[in-house]
Parts: C-alpha cells; sequence; structure tokens
C-alpha cells in the first residue's frame, strides 16, 4: 500500500497496531470506591445517623408519604328521580325526559361521590325538568282527546 495514495487523517498499519495495545494496565478493581455510599440509596438509613445524605455533602430531604383522600358516599343520598325520569322520556317529552335522565345520573354520581351541594342541584334540576315533561305531555293529551272529540 503506497502512504501517498491513502487519504488524508488515515494512518497506516503500525499506528493501528500500536493503538490496539494498551500502554498501562487499567486500575485495580476497588471494592467501596471514595466518595460512595457503603450501601444503595433505596435501603433504610439505620436510625441515630448523621444528617448528612447518601453522599458527601449532600443534606437529607425527608419526604412526607402520599396522601389519598377518597370520597365516601352521602349517609343521606339525595332522590335521584331515575324512574321518574325514565317514565317522563318514554310517555310525555322525550327530549325533557333525557334531560331529566342526564341529570339523574349525575345526582347519582354526586351522591356516591359525596358532593352534597352538586346532588341538591342536579336533584332539583332533574325534579323540575320531570315535572315540567309530565305537564307538557298532559297538555298535549288533553289536546289530542278534544281535537278527537271536535272533528266528530
Amino acid at each position: 500500500m503506497d502512504p501517498s495514495n491513502q487519504p488524508q487523517g488515515a494512518c497506516n498499519s503500525s499506528e493501528k497496531s500500536g493503538m490496539l495495545q494498551p500502554t498501562s494496565p487499567p486500575p485495580a478493581y476497588q471494592d467501596n470506591p471514595a466518595g460512595y455510599p457503603t450501601s444503595f440509596p433505596s435501603q433504610p438509613v439505620p436510625p441515630g445517623s448523621d444528617v448528612q445524605g447518601p453522599y458527601p455533602g449532600q443534606p437529607v430531604v425527608a419526604m412526607q408519604p402520599a396522601v389519598f383522600v377518597t370520597a365516601t358516599p352521602l349517609t343521606n343520598p339525595l332522590p335521584d328521580y331515575l324512574c321518574y325520569s325514565i317514565f317522563t322520556m318514554l310517555f310525555c317529552c322525550f327530549p325533557l325526559g333525557i334531560a331529566a335522565l342526564v341529570f339523574s345520573c349525575s345526582t347519582q354520581n354526586a351522591n356516591y361521590s359525596g358532593q352534597q351541594a352538586l346532588a341538591e342541584k342536579n336533584s332539583k334540576t332533574a325534579r323540575t325538568l320531570n315535572h315540567v315533561g309530565v305537564a307538557i305531555g298532559l297538555v298535549f293529551l288533553v289536546l289530542l282527546i278534544i281535537l278527537q272529540f271536535v272533528k266528530i
């Protein structure tokens, strides 16, 4: 191989073989290198240890455990008017019955999650929608009956 034909930056084989051979042996194995803790950080620290963290110069940070608050269902759940909503939807006024059904389900969820104010609001809304839906259904029924008698 002619050294004049090699691209710039390429080295000859004698240089390569010298690079593969280490010039000094690797350092000896140390069981516990200086500056590192003797145990893993996830292991508990024995009581009465100093305020220093697992590494030199690192302070200990005490963390509070996470607190999860779970809601308990209401002891006196408010009425959800679910059956009334289904009746209104099927027999009286379909659109208001659907709206009342949604508020009834929302009342059940609020009762289960312990949200008293939301359950009360949704319960009253479902009841009002049901009353209005039944009233509209009755008015249409009365008008239908009157129209049948007038035509005869």
